[in-house]
């Protein structure tokens, strides 16, 4: 399936991005934990691809692995990050000859160590710039591209943000998946000048749901999300009890579900980092579809078996 397909065409899609293990431990869990989302009957499930080839390789075994054993769409991240325009093509011919449908297109967070992002020799510096390659050279790829309803930190502000996403769209992107946001106004007002700049393309909502306090400060202060004070303080009155710190997280997101959905929105992507537990909860409250879980067989769930950290948040 492609990924415009995923969201159009008055369907309701569902994705849930994951990232590859480092250990093969993580990816039994992560095998098991798809297990379970699958019950919902996703539409796709994207992974992350890390910098400075950490899991480039690994992205394309796991998304392949994903595919055959669950008999799902996937799609595969890629970013800018220390790869050349060469480098960028090895690897994307290497995807087309694994089947792969559809990636999403990112320029990509500096790596680990570093607070900016640098442009290495004969690479690419914008997210713009990969679409474009891709759409030039690979057009057998649907493309997904980020949104960011609070502007992405770097920019100066939400005009030249807006701009910068136009710029994806134009080169050729098909769906839009946003960063993460807790404040549905966020999300609203950035749809709403979104559709004034022509864009009309699915615009896709991004749900991290929190499970603890401490890990969500950290990740909103990297990509510049904001935490509404009163979702803080039920938080604190249980930072000491983690599974208090899960419920409130759940019932949280599943509020600003229900309002989202009920927007209008064509689906939900889900960052459920290798974890089942609060997304399943989640999806049960917001009565969505479901069957039975299809079962992998032993074999794929081995580490390795099938054919065959991410660059964070989109």
């Amino acid at each position: 399936m492609r990924i415009a397909d995923a969201y159009g065409l008055g369907k309701f899609g569902l994705s849930f991005e994951i990232f590859p293990p480092k250990t093969e431990a993580g990816e039994a869990q992560l095998f098991s934990v798809l297990g379970e989302l699958m019950a919902f009957r996703p539409s796709m499930v994207t992974c992350t691809y890390g910098a400075g080839g950490s899991t480039q390789d690994k992205t394309l075994e796991l998304v392949v692995r994903i595919r055959e054993t669950f008999k799902v769409s996937t799609v595969a991240h890629l970013t800018c990050v220390g790869s050349t325009v060469e480098e960028l093509r090895h690897w994307l011919k290497r995807a087309t000859e694994m089947e792969i449908e559809n990636i999403i297109a990112l320029r990509g967070d500096p790596p680990q160590g570093e607070t900016a992002f640098r442009q290495v020799e004969g690479g690419l510096a914008y997210a713009n710039e990969l679409v474009a390659l891709l759409r030039r050279e690979f057009p057998n790829f649907g493309v997904g591209v980020a949104g960011y309803p609070e502007r992405h930190q770097e920019a100066p502000s939400a005009e030249v943000d807006l701009a910068n996403l136009q710029r994806k769209v134009n080169a050729g992107a098909d769906v839009v998946i946003t960063q993460l946001f807790y404040g549905n106004r966020d999300f609203f007002e950035f749809s709403e000048r979104y559709r004034r700049a022509g864009i009309s393309l699915p615009l896709v909502p991004g749900v991290l749901p929190v499970i603890n306090l401490a890990q969500i400060q950290r990740i909103t202060s990297l990509c510049g999300a904001t935490l509404p004070p009163g979702f803080v303080a039920d938080l604190e009155k249980h930072r000491e009890d983690p599974a208090g710190q899960v419920s409130v997280g759940v019932e949280y997101a599943v509020r600003q579900c229900r309002e989202l959905i009920g927007s209008g929105i064509p689906g939900l992507h889900f960052y459920v980092l290798n974890r089942a537990e609060a997304t399943l909860r989640i999806l049960e409250a917001l009565n969505l579809p479901r069957t039975p879980s299809p079962q992998p067989s032993p074999d794929s769930l081995a580490p390795g078996g099938g054919e065959g950290q991410g660059e964070g948040a989109l």
